[in-house]
């Protein structure tokens, strides 16, 4: 981890994504920028929470460790979110691993000047509400469509929403983390890869996946999945 001095990019992803309008400036003033490169450790389960992040640029895995050393993974964020709000406001240790799967910028808020100063502000307050109500919203809808739709479905709604401009998904995550995130295991993943390629929906190259018919693999999707998958 690197901390960033640049002020100047700083408050270029302030105002990127209106954070003035989420926290009071007086919170702010304790804002730094901390850059991760690919595959850094963000946060490790277990630990205290000395940052509450806000992810501003890149892209992060969220995985649960399990008390036998394995884990699960749950779901990776993209665009900008917050990163410690339960272990914030209950004031336990870290509850996931939290990984960087490309460069990522986030901007860190020192957790114990939020408990000690801020927790009672109500700027601060609707922030954390908003943002672990989304999160439950967004487990709850992806469990659901999980438990409710075959994977051919589930796997078309997964590579829908990681669609480049160019036509193509990349796979930052292995396929036994996406069999879990879909709740199947890793021979039927394989299995319904190898069924969309046969019906000429993809084509897959490694970690590369060519979409060759979008609005067949968007008919697969019935619901899509909500952003922070």
């Amino acid at each position: 981890m690197k901390k960033i001095l640049d002020k100047d990019l700083l408050n270029h992803y302030i105002i990127k994504h209106n954070i003035d309008n989420i926290l009071d400036k007086e919170i702010l003033e304790y804002a730094t920028l901390h850059f991760y490169e690919k595959d850094e450790y963000i946060l490790e389960s277990t630990c205290p929470l000395k940052y509450y992040y806000l992810l501003v640029d890149g892209q992060i895995k969220i995985s649960y460790l399990f008390e036998n050393g394995k884990s699960m993974f749950l779901k990776f964020y993209k665009d900008f979110n917050s990163i410690g709000d339960l272990e914030l406001f209950k004031n336990v240790p870290i509850l996931c691993d939290v990984n960087s799967i490309e460069s990522t910028y986030l901007i860190a808020i020192p957790s114990d000047i939020l408990r000690k100063k801020y927790m009672y502000n109500i700027n601060f307050l609707h922030h954390l509400i908003s943002s672990l109500s989304e999160k439950l919203y967004v487990t709850i809808n992806n469990s659901s469509y999980n438990f409710v739709y075959p994977l051919i479905n589930r796997l078309s709604s997964y590579l829908t929403h990681h669609i480049t401009d160019e036509n193509y998904v990349i796979l930052n995550s292995s396929f036994k983390e996406i069999a879990q995130f879909l709740g199947t295991t890793y021979r039927h993943l394989n299995r319904t890869f190898k069924e969309l390629e046969s019906e000429e929906v993809i084509r897959c190259e490694n970690k590369k996946i060519y979409i060759l018919d979008k609005d067949k693999l968007q008919e697969l999707c019935k619901n899509p999945y909500i952003k922070s998958l």
